[in-house]
């Protein structure tokens, strides 16, 4: 249960679509607080600045918002010190509040190039120096979008010896993750109970990484195994 919804977060990543067209319905106060309590929960155990900002537009320029993201008017931001690891953090924190409103019956789409860093620094109250990494837009949509196509288990996985089931589990609720492009290049190895994962789709490797690590988490149970 999350969100105080009937809904288990693999079952919000089932469900979590990528979603561009909005509508002008307002998100109800108890759902914002609660993505609100989300985030800054993220924020203080992961030491970011993430940051909901509610009808505004100011993340999305004129052209994107009548091609790409129409009737978008809230989103959080992704910002954090700028530290090597910033990305992956904020890629895995993104996860969790994104499925979060998935779970509260809202709907979202990951940018992580098609938005406006300058607009989305001022409303993330961001330093120059601060990283922006990318915005997830939430809302309800006009649409519910629908399922990404996929790479088969085998191609992004490999298991010395007979795969359990936690490792399978993670596997698929990791290929329900939004991508770059869809590219899914990523690739989890597991022996044992030891896991890793390596990505590499170029700039956006590292937010990838978190949002990966995230979702094969939620999938295979962070108690089964370790990362290395």
């Amino acid at each position: 249960m999350i969100g105080g919804e009937a809904m288990t977060i693999i079952e919000a990543a089932e469900r979590r679509h990528t979603v561009r067209q909005y509508t002008g319905r307002r998100i109800p106060k108890d759902i914002v607080e609660q993505l609100a309590a989300k985030i800054n929960q993220n924020n203080r155990k992961y030491n970011l600045k993430m940051k909901l900002a509610l009808e505004n537009t100011e993340a999305f320029g004129a052209v994107t918002r009548l091609i790409l993201a129409k009737g978008v008017r809230n989103y959080i931001v992704l910002a954090g010190e700028n530290t090597p690891d910033v990305d992956e953090r904020l890629g895995y924190c993104g996860a969790d509040v994104m499925l979060l409103a998935q779970a509260l019956g809202l709907n979202s789409w990951w940018a992580g190039g098609s938005f406006s860093r300058k607009g989305a620094r001022k409303n993330a109250g961001a330093a120059k120096a601060d990283k922006v990494a990318g915005v997830i837009a939430v809302g309800y949509g006009a649409v519910q979008g629908a399922a990404h196509k996929s790479k088969k288990p085998e191609e992004v996985s490999r298991y010395i010896g007979t795969a359990p089931e936690w490792f399978i589990k993670g596997v698929e609720t990791a290929l329900l993750a939004p991508t770059a492009l869809n590219k899914q290049a990523f690739l989890i190895k597991g022996a044992g109970s030891r896991v890793s994962l390596i990505c590499s789709n170029g700039a956006f490797s590292g937010i990838e990484l978190g949002i990966i690590k995230f979702h094969f988490e939620a999938g295979a149970g962070k108690e089964n195994f370790e990362w290395v």
